[in-house]
């Protein structure tokens, strides 16, 4: 895994770099988000939807839900890039339309539309 930092101003984005799973599991989701605030004093993090188990995706997992809680909790802002048109659930439309129209966690389909919505934020 890579970390790669975007700077403007005064707000830090990292973007993590992998050719890799690195999220299966709240656990893992917790140490990345650690790991980015230990080693680069950063509380916004964009990942690749390549990043996560697809279990990610499936709500009924409870996955998304346990994880994205954790990130609010601790006030760490998320963009996940990726294709999210390949999933037909309705619930899962509804869950990334509510995130994208909120301040917290982002589903974009471009790299430079996710970082431009986290430097947006405080």
């Amino acid at each position: 895994m890579k970390i790669i930092m975007d700077q403007k101003g005064v707000s830090k984005v990292a973007i993590v770099e992998s050719p890799d799973i690195l999220i299966r599991d709240v656990q893992d989701a917790l140490d990345l988000m650690a790991s980015v605030q230990y080693s680069h004093d950063c509380y916004k993090i964009m990942i690749r939807k390549s990043n996560l188990t697809e279990d990610f995706f499936e709500l009924k997992t409870r996955l998304a839900g346990e994880i994205l809680q954790k990130y609010v909790n601790y006030q760490v802002k998320l963009a996940i890039v990726g294709d999210f048109d390949v999933y037909d659930s309705k619930s899962l439309k509804d869950f990334i339309y509510e995130c994208n129209n909120g301040k917290q966690v982002f589903f974009l389909q471009e790299e430079q539309k996710a970082l431009q919505a986290l430097h947006q934020l405080d």
